[in-house]
């Protein structure tokens, strides 16, 4: 039986590509039948089209009354949803359908330097700010508030003296590629 996953991003779509990548390249049994961006101008976007993979762009407005969302999930037998830098908080209805088959990666370790406003420069930044001495990623399950859910799995890295946000930002990088699609290849073998 194929386990379908479904990515949901807002921006670059590193993470998306790596996901789908690692899945076709092992020809496993699990697919990723769409991606969801609520970005026109998204590079996922392209990213996407070059794997064959379709793309629906929403409206905001989608992710407010997310109808035509659960739809979408339900009638491709959506298994796993997986937010791969998004921007939008999920809605309660999505979260409430959908429980613990959330998953949401961030570029720190939480529960520090989480929360509405904490992502992609603005984490790395903070971290430095603080004068950790270590930071990383955290694979975590999406409830109802910004980085809250129960934590899957941690990653560290060290900082260096001279660390700045863009070099920093490219170590949590290489432990998101490396790592995500490990941590989503075991949560649907577990399921």
């Amino acid at each position: 039986m194929f386990k379908r996953l479904v990515i949901f991003a807002s921006g670059s779509g590193s993470n998306a590509e790596n996901i789908i990548r690692y899945f076709l390249s092992k020809k496993s049994d699990v697919q990723v039948p769409f991606v969801i961006t609520n970005n026109s101008k998204a590079l996922v976007i392209n990213k996407c089209k070059s794997l064959a993979v379709p793309v629906f762009v929403l409206k905001n407005v989608d992710f407010e009354h997310p109808d035509t969302i659960l739809s979408l999930l339900t009638q491709n037998n959506i298994d796993l949803i997986v937010l791969a830098g998004f921007l939008r908080k999920i809605h309660p209805l999505i979260v409430e359908r959908f429980p613990n088959r959330i998953i949401n990666i961030h570029p720190s370790l939480l529960p520090q330097y989480g929360g509405p406003g904490m992502y992609g420069i603005r984490v790395h930044q903070a971290v430095i700010n603080a004068a950790e001495k270590q930071s990383g990623i955290t694979i975590h399950y999406v409830n109802e508030n910004y980085d809250d859910g129960t934590i899957i799995f941690k990653a560290t890295c060290e900082l260096a003296e001279n660390e700045t946000p863009t070099s920093l930002a490219e170590k949590i990088l290489k432990l998101e590629h490396h790592h995500f699609p490990l941590v989503l290849e075991q949560l649907l073998q577990s399921k």
